[in-house]
C-alpha cells in the first residue's frame, strides 16, 4: 500500500470514530446545541426578578428597622422628660407644706387669707400645668413604644421573606446541569464544524450558523456562577440575622411598653435599651441583605445578558 493510501485510510478512520463521538453530521449537532442551550435565559430572568423583589423586601426592612430605631432614641428623650417632670412634681408637692407662717398673722386676717390664696392659687396651677405635661408625655411616650413595636414587627417580616427568598434564589443544580450540558454541545458543536470543514462535507451556510452559535455560547464556559450563590447565601444569613434581632426587639419592645413595666422605672430603662440595640441590629442586617441583593442583580444580569445573546444565534 503507498503512503498516501495509508493517509487517506487514517483520516477517514479519524473522521468516522469522530461522528461516533460527536454526531454523524455538522446539522446534527447544531440541532443537540439549540437543544441543550434553549430556556436558560428563562431560568436567568426569573433569577433577576427575584433578586430585584428581594432587594425590595430587604430595604422596606432597613427602613422599618431605622423607623424603629430612631423612634427609640426619640422615646428615650421622652422618658427622660418624664422622669424629670416627675421630679419637679414631687418637689413641688413638696413645697406645700414650706408656707412662709410667720408673715401669716391672726391680727391680720385679710391679709393672711389673700396670702394662702394666692400660694394655693399659684401651686394649684402649677401643678396642674406640671401634671398635663406628665400626662401629655406619658402618651407621647406610649405612642413611641407602641411604633417602636409594630416597626420592628414589620421588619422582621420583611427579614424573614427576605430570608426564604435569598435561600432560593440560586443557580440550583438542575440549573446548573443545563448549563453544563450546553457548555459541552457548543464543544462538541465547535469539534464537529471543524471536522465538517476539513471534510468539506456541508455548504457554507451551515458553517456559518455553526460559527454564530459557537462566537454567541461560547462564554456560557467563563461565567462566574457560584458569585451569583455566594450572594444569595449573604443575603440570605444577613436577612436572617436580621429578622431574629427584629424578632427579639418586636418582644422586648411590647414588654417595655406594658402599663407594669411602665411604672419600675429601672426595669423599663433596661428594657428599652435593650429594644433600640435590637432595633439597631437589625437596620444594619438588613442593610446588609440588601446590599448582597442588589450586587446578585449584577452577577445575574452578566449571565442573563449571555443566555439572551446565546438563545438568540439559535434561532
Amino acid at each position: 500500500m503507498k503512503p498516501t493510501k495509508i493517509i487517506a485510510t487514517g483520516i477517514l478512520f479519524a473522521q468516522c470514530a469522530f461522528g461516533i463521538a460527536f454526531g454523524e453530521e455538522l446539522s446534527d449537532q447544531i440541532q443537540i446545541t439549540r437543544s441543550a442551550c434553549s430556556g436558560i435565559s428563562n431560568a436567568m430572568d426569573n433569577l433577576k426578578k427575584m433578586a430585584g423583589i428581594n432587594t425590595a423586601v430587604t430595604a422596606v426592612g432597613t427602613v422599618t428597622g431605622g423607623v424603629a430605631l430612631g423612634t427609640g432614641i426619640a422615646k428615650a428623650g421622652v422618658d427622660s422628660e418624664i422622669e424629670q417632670l416627675e421630679k419637679q412634681i414631687e418637689e413641688l408637692k413638696r413645697s406645700n407644706a414650706n408656707v412662709p407662717v410667720e408673715t401669716l398673722t391672726i391680727e391680720d386676717k385679710a391679709a393672711f387669707d389673700k396670702q394662702v390664696n394666692e400660694f394655693v392659687r399659684t401651686y394649684t396651677a402649677e401643678l396642674q400645668q406640671k401634671e398635663s405635661e406628665l400626662s401629655a408625655a406619658e402618651q407621647k411616650s406610649k405612642t413611641l413604644g407602641n411604633i417602636r413595636t409594630g416597626t420592628l414587627a414589620a421588619t422582621a417580616v420583611a427579614d424573614t421573606a427576605g430570608t426564604i427568598i435569598a435561600a432560593k434564589n440560586k443557580v440550583d443544580d438542575d440549573l446548573q446541569s443545563r448549563i453544563d450540558n450546553c457548555v459541552t454541545a457548543v464543544k462538541r458543536l465547535s469539534t464537529a464544524r471543524a471536522s465538517a470543514q476539513a471534510a468539506k462535507t456541508t455548504d457554507t451556510a451551515e458553517i456559518s450558523k455553526a460559527n454564530t452559535i459557537i462566537n454567541a455560547c461560547r462564554d456560557w464556559e467563563y461565567v462566574n456562577l457560584t458569585d451569583i450563590n455566594k450572594k444569595a447565601r449573604g443575603a440570605a444569613i444577613s436577612s436572617g440575622t436580621g429578622a431574629a434581632f427584629a424578632i427579639a426587639g418586636t418582644i422586648t419592645s411590647a414588654s417595655a411598653n406594658s402599663d407594669s413595666t411602665r411604672q419600675n422605672d429601672d426595669k423599663g430603662k433596661s428594657l428599652n435599651t435593650a429594644s433600640n440595640v435590637l432595633a439597631g441590629g437589625a437596620t444594619g442586617a438588613s442593610a446588609v441583605a440588601t446590599i448582597f441583593n442588589a450586587t446578585q442583580i449584577g452577577a445575574i444580569k452578566k449571565a442573563v445578558n449571555i443566555a439572551e445573546k446565546c438563545e438568540g444565534a439559535l434561532n
